[in-house]
């Protein structure tokens, strides 16, 4: 009952290690496009203002 008992502990911890990088590498996503999101708007806002002041 004990090996498997430690078989089930090891395979969570696996479990949780899998779903850890499954979420950093969607945070990393997640951010991304919202600097590229940022980027636009600072571009389209830059060139709207450029254009009202000429």
């Amino acid at each position: 009952m004990t090996d498997t008992s430690d078989a089930n502990k090891e395979r969570n911890r696996q479990i949780a290690r899998n779903e850890e990088a499954r979420q950093i590498t969607g945070n990393i996503r997640v951010s991304t496009w919202a600097i590229v999101v940022a980027v636009m708007i600072g571009a389209v806002l830059f060139t709207l203002g450029w254009i009202a002041t000429r």
